[in-house]
This record gives C-alpha cells, sequence and structure tokens, in this order.
C-alpha cells in the first residue's frame, strides 16, 4: 500500500515539473517574440525640401464700376419757366456752351426795382457831395461858414456815399441772378439726361425731388472703382497696371493705371476704393457698366515659399514637418498666398531648414523619420 502511494507521488511531481518547464518555455518564446518584432519595424522614409525664400505674385479677380470721371447735373437756381432749349440727349457740348434759356418776369420787376433806386442814390450823393464842397470853398474865408454846418454837410455826403454802395451792390445780386437764367455747360460732355420741355415750370430743387434739367458727363475719360479687401490692400500700389473687360464687348482686354486710393476703409464693406482713369476717345466703354477686373498683387517682401503639399491642415491647426536630428516637429505656420501650387507661410522657421515635402498627420510629432535627399521646390 505504500509502494502504491510512494509510486503516485513520483508521478504527480513529474507531471508539475513538465507543466512548468513548459510555462517556462512559452514564456521565454513570447518574452523573445517581441523585441525581435520591435527591432524589425522599419523607419518611415520621407522626401524633404530645404526651406527658401522668394517671392510669389499673384492675381485678383473682382468686379469694378465704370463711371464718368465728370458728371453733373444741372438745376434752375431761380423759380422761372423755361423759354428755349438749345440741346438734347445725347448731345455734344462743349464748356460754356448755353444749354437753355429760363424767363422770369418777376426777376426783371426786380432789376428794374434795383436799377432806380441806384439812380436815386446816384443823385442824392450828387448833390450832397456838391453841397459839401461849396460849404468847404467858402469856409476858407473866416466867419462866413461855421464849423458845425461843414461838418453836418461831410457827414451827410458820406452816408449818401454809403447807401449808393449799398444801391450798387443790390443792383449787382439781382443782375447776376438774371445771368442765372441762361443755363451753361460747366464742362465739355455729353448730355446724358433731359427732364423738361419748352414752357415748363423750374426751380430750385427741393429735398432732392425735383429733376434736373439736364444731366452732363464726360465720356472720353472715365473713372474705374474697385473695391480692394482689407487681406489684400497692403499689395496695392500706384501705378500698377489692371487688365479689365467688360461684357458689352467680349473679347477684348482693356488696361488702366492705379491712379488712387482712398487710404482708408470703407466702414459697411471693410474694403478699401481705388480708382484708375481710363482713356475713352472711341466711346466704346459707356459710364455705368460693370468691369471684370485682374488686380496684379506682386510680391514685396521676400517670404519663405514651399508646396502646398507641405502644410498639413487639421482641426486644431496648421503645420509643417520639420526633421531634426532624424526626428519629426511639428512647426505651427502661417498660410498667405497660393499661386502655381506653392503657398506662403510664416513661422517659427530658417533659411534651409528640412521640411516634409508631403506632410500628413500619419507623420506624429516627435516619430523617427529617414530623410532622402532635399528636392529643390
Amino acid at each position: 500500500m505504500r509502494a502504491i502511494n510512494h509510486n503516485h507521488l513520483i508521478i504527480a511531481c513529474g507531471l508539475l515539473t513538465f507543466a512548468i518547464s513548459s510555462c517556462n518555455s512559452t514564456e521565454g518564446k513570447t518574452t523573445g517574440e517581441k523585441p525581435a518584432a520591435a527591432a524589425s519595424a522599419p523607419v518611415p522614409a520621407v522626401e524633404v525640401i530645404a526651406l527658401e525664400r522668394g517671392q510669389l505674385s499673384t492675381s485678383l479677380q473682382l468686379p469694378g464700376e465704370l463711371t464718368a470721371y465728370q458728371t453733373v447735373d444741372l438745376y434752375a437756381k431761380e423759380n422761372s419757366y423755361v423759354r428755349k432749349l438749345y440741346a438734347d440727349i445725347g448731345t455734344e457740348v462743349k464748356e460754356g456752351q448755353l444749354l437753355v434759356s429760363l424767363d422770369a418776369p418777376e426777376l426783371n420787376s426786380r432789376l428794374a426795382a434795383a436799377s432806380s433806386k441806384l439812380k436815386s442814390q446816384e443823385a442824392l450823393y450828387t448833390a450832397s457831395n456838391a453841397l459839401y464842397k461849396r460849404l468847404y470853398e467858402t469856409s476858407k474865408t473866416p466867419g462866413t461858414i461855421s464849423p458845425n454846418d461843414l461838418e453836418q454837410a461831410e457827414a451827410r455826403r458820406d452816408a449818401d456815399m454809403a447807401q449808393l454802395e449799398a444801391a450798387k451792390a443790390s443792383y449787382k445780386e439781382v443782375a447776376i441772378i438774371r445771368d442765372y437764367l441762361e443755363i451753361r455747360a460747366p464742362f465739355s460732355g455729353i448730355v446724358t439726361a433731359r427732364n423738361v420741355n419748352t414752357g415748363a415750370y423750374v426751380g430750385p430743387a427741393g429735398k432732392g425731388s425735383a429733376l434736373p434739367l439736364f444731366t452732363v458727363q464726360t465720356q472720353q475719360h472715365l473713372r474705374l472703382a474697385v473695391a480692394i479687401p482689407e487681406a489684400w490692400t497692403s499689395f496695392i500700389e500706384k501705378q500698377n497696371e489692371v487688365k479689365f473687360q467688360v461684357k458689352a464687348l467680349p473679347g477684348r482686354i482693356f488696361s488702366a493705371k492705379i491712379i488712387r486710393q482712398a487710404g482708408a476703409l470703407d466702414d459697411r464693406l471693410r474694403a478699401e476704393r481705388v480708382e484708375m482713369d481710363v482713356i475713352n476717345n472711341d466711346r466704346k466703354l459707356l459710364p455705368g457698366m460693370i468691369a471684370e477686373v485682374k488686380m496684379p498683387l506682386p510680391g514685396k517682401d521676400s517670404t519663405f515659399i514651399v508646396p502646398k503639399s507641405a502644410v498639413v491642415t487639421s482641426s486644431e491647426r496648421v503645420f509643417v514637418i520639420r526633421i531634426e536630428n532624424g526626428k519629426s516637429v511639428w512647426v505651427d505656420v502661417q498660410k498667405g498666398r497660393e499661386a502655381d501650387g506653392k503657398t506662403e507661410i510664416f513661422g517659427a522657421l530658417q533659411p534651409g531648414d528640412q521640411l516634409v515635402k508631403t506632410g500628413s498627420e500619419e507623420i506624429r510629432n516627435g516619430s523617427d523619420v529617414k530623410n532622402t535627399k532635399p528636392a529643390k521646390q
């Protein structure tokens, strides 16, 4: 009985020893495979570029409006009637040319009254001046004229002279107003609107409700106005040449130079008004046309320029990947203008930095990478 138990004990110990050795063998195998797998993981190879400075020139497509270089609405200054019209829509006029003559009977009466008062004051002044001169000559004989009488005659003469000057001014005022009954072109141009006929009653414009008698515009010289968004105002310079087209003349390209800049942003659009002068000798372009303007934006300062593929845009940041000592480093940047597959970037970078040409979030920050030969941009 003891022999049987002793045999059983030997068998149990053997089984236990076999199980322990099997576990140790399995654990050793497992732990041995892990470093082997890690050692065999390949380091990704990426194509890099050397960061360089450059200038990027782009252009901006914007709508613009053509307007007359000069335009004016002509109104009647005095209440009057249209006597005769000398121009109509489309009439080409010269500076100072008579456009319309008006008639105001009340004004003629005022002029006659002013003329009569002027003549009356001239007579009074002539009499008082002659009296003063006689008294003055007589006073040279002592005791003939009292000093008080001479002073009163001089004062009356001076008062009559002042009244005469006032009468002259009043007559001149009415005469000038009468000249307004003839309305002339203030500059050479074309009549683009006529809103009256012969016999019509006209008067001063009241609160903008009255229509002008005529509208005169210059058409051989136009203005092209464009609103430049705030982000692009720093690239605009005077004398830059722009190209534009209009729908009325398809296929024809016009050019003009920037002449005027507002120097301030519009409160509503947050844009700067820029104007170009357009010579329009053939009058193919008309005031009011909408133009499609191609505005050049030449590069001013030297900036870092990289391929668009080098810039990674994620939901949280915009960055490029710089290679330092075989490791990737994410560098936050700001993007500028883009053109021809390239973009401007601004950030903590230096010329010659090695950047991944095709960036991706899969290249984790701080991971090991292998450089290929730097490629030219």
